[in-house]
């Protein structure tokens, strides 16, 4: 079964200031993220706001090599309670918003892999439901990391039409901008009751494939 989010764009430091209230303390991150890349998440402290930078990838607090990204940057909300690369987060209510001007998720369609880019219908930034954790490195720095939260989307008539034939369809979570604070507080029950579906009319999508590059096969990549 093919792992899905792997590939979106952070938002900017601007937009994060006009939308989200918040200041990065760095504006130089990746507009194009995959796993191991360094990227906003907005999370709680102290009941406000803050954006802080993480890498794309959870890393859990026993890893040896901070590596884990490779494989944890997607949580499967069914059982993110019990795996053991997640479960701390989860318990300890490490919840975060991971900020997107837009995921890219791939289709078969046409019978091959092609990227499409799933955006807000309006051109705001989506607020993807993750969680979060601090990993301390051999060296003794300590590494923010943040993962995306998933949901079935079998159902969906958006997410159902992207992976392979054969797949189970998966999505993000997007949270209603005007209850991210509401996710950031959350207790344990109140977070389980808002890791559903988002509305298909929340979104626009359209075929994003990647320029080919002088002398590259004709072929797409899937996300």
């Amino acid at each position: 079964m093919r792992t899905m989010c792997a590939n979106y764009a952070p938002t900017s430091a601007g937009r994060l200031r006009t939308f989200y209230g918040v200041f990065p303390a760095r504006e130089d991150y990746v507009e194009d993220a995959y796993p191991g890349h360094v990227v906003p998440m907005i999370r709680s402290d102290g009941g406000a706001r803050v954006a802080d930078l993480a890498v794309f990838g959870l890393i859990p607090p026993w890893s040896r090599d901070g590596r884990n990204f490779r494989q944890c940057y997607n949580a499967r909300s069914e059982t993110v309670d019990e795996k053991p690369s997640f479960r701390h987060a989860w318990k300890s209510r490490q919840w975060c918003v991971i900020p997107a001007d837009a995921f890219y998720e791939p289709s078969y369609e046409t019978g091959r892999a092609v990227r499409w880019r799933i955006e807000d219908a309006h051109g705001a930034p989506l607020a993807i439901a993750g969680i979060w954790e601090h990993w301390r490195a051999p060296g003794g720095e300590t590494v923010a990391s943040c993962s995306m939260l998933t949901v079935n989307a079998d159902a969906h008539p958006v997410m159902n039409r992207f992976h392979a034939p054969g797949d189970e369809k998966r999505s993000v979570v997007l949270l209603d901008p005007a209850r991210i604070d509401d996710w950031l507080g959350a207790d344990l029950a109140q977070a389980r009751a808002m890791v559903v579906p988002f509305d298909p009319g929340r979104v626009r999508t359209c075929a994003a494939p990647r320029p080919r590059r002088a002398g590259a096969p004709e072929k797409e990549s899937p996300a």
